[in-house]
This record gives C-alpha cells, sequence and structure tokens, in this order.
C-alpha cells in the first residue's frame, strides 16, 4: 500500500505520524506543493506492454497533466530485478538532490520510495501502481528502488535534458531507512 512517513530531520526512527489513507497522503503533502493522486487505465496494461501501449492506457491523465504543466517530454521507464544495471541505476538517486524543475511520475507497476527533505521535516512517500507524484523544482529529495527493483514509470519532463539532479551534498539521506520491497510498518 501507498504510505506517507513524517518524520523531524533529527530523528529518522521515530515518525512523528504514518498513514496509508490516499486522501490524506494528499492533503499532507498539498502544503509543501507536492502533487499526489491516483490515475486508473483506461485499458488492461500487459506484462510486457510497450511505452506506446502503456502511454495509450493513460493517455487522457497524461494530455491532462501535459496541458496544465506545459511538460515537453513524457517517457516510459521500466527496472526489473534482473536489470544487470540495477545496482548503479538504485545508487545514482539515493543522495539528496534536487532538480531545477518539477519531478513527476506515474507508477504503472512496482513501487518505489520517495523521500523529501523539507525545512528540518522528512515526508517518506511509499509510491505504489496507480500513484501520481509530483516534487516541486528545488524540493531537496532523493529515491530509492531497493536493491530488487521493479516498476514501470511513467515520467514528465519539461527542459530537453531530462533527469538533472543537483547533489547537496549532505549525508541525510544515509540515515533514514531505505526501501524494501513488501516493507511493512
Amino acid at each position: 500500500m501507498s504510505r506517507l512517513r513524517i518524520f523531524k530531520d533529527a530523528d529518522p526512527s521515530t515518525p512523528l505520524s504514518s498513514t496509508e489513507d490516499l486522501a490524506t497522503i494528499a492533503e499532507r503533502l498539498k502544503p509543501i506543493g507536492v502533487r499526489f493522486e491516483q490515475w486508473q487505465a483506461a485499458q488492461p496494461v500487459q506484462p510486457g506492454a510497450t511505452p506506446d501501449e502503456v502511454m495509450a492506457a493513460y493517455r487522457a491523465d497524461i494530455d491532462r497533466l501535459v496541458a496544465e504543466n506545459g511538460f515537453k517530454t513524457v517517457d516510459v521507464v521500466s527496472i526489473a530485478p534482473d536489470n544487470p544495471n540495477k545496482d548503479a541505476m538504485r545508487a545514482k538517486f539515493l543522495d539528496e538532490h534536487f532538480h531545477k524543475e518539477d519531478e513527476v511520475r506515474f507508477f504503472v507497476a512496482g513501487s518505489g520510495l520517495f523521500t523529501l527533505h523539507v525545512g528540518d521535516t522528512v515526508y517518506e512517500i511509499r509510491c505504489e501502481q496507480g500513484d501520481l507524484i509530483g516534487v516541486p523544482d528545488s524540493t531537496t529529495h532523493w529515491f530509492d528502488m531497493g536493491p530488487e527493483p521493479s516498476f514501470v514509470a511513467i515520467r514528465f519532463f519539461t527542459e530537453p535534458d531530462g533527469w538533472v539532479g543537483h547533489f547537496t551534498g549532505t549525508d541525510i539521506a544515509q540515515k533514514f531507512p531505505r526501501y524494501e520491497k513488501g516493507q511493512a510498518g
């Protein structure tokens, strides 16, 4: 299930709150400018579907988001546990960074953990199939796909360079829990 846990940045072992209620997650993220919503496919998406088939299943929501935000590029990324580059791919996103554009991802399948550092508060969002998250530009965060990554996501970009991370050089991300698929709590 999708989940939001909120921590003080000085205490990564004790969440201040935790919820799996989707409406509550969206409500608690809204004050920091984070978009959180759920999408339903207009048609079934089969394992192994092509990027065009994936995007066709979510065309109405994709078009709405592009019109609202002026995204110039939309693509599909798929990572499987047997990917030979999975460790390097995971490591790329594990340190605190920010972007000069919103980071918007929709989870078609699988899951991952977005962790946002806003002021002295850390918001840990476990995104699952059907979740869309929009992290505002300049929001410091990190992402963990776990040691056995398995997800398909639709990505939205306004900049032609695609994903460009600006790393903060802090070690805060190493202090907080990592993502393990099926983790409890």
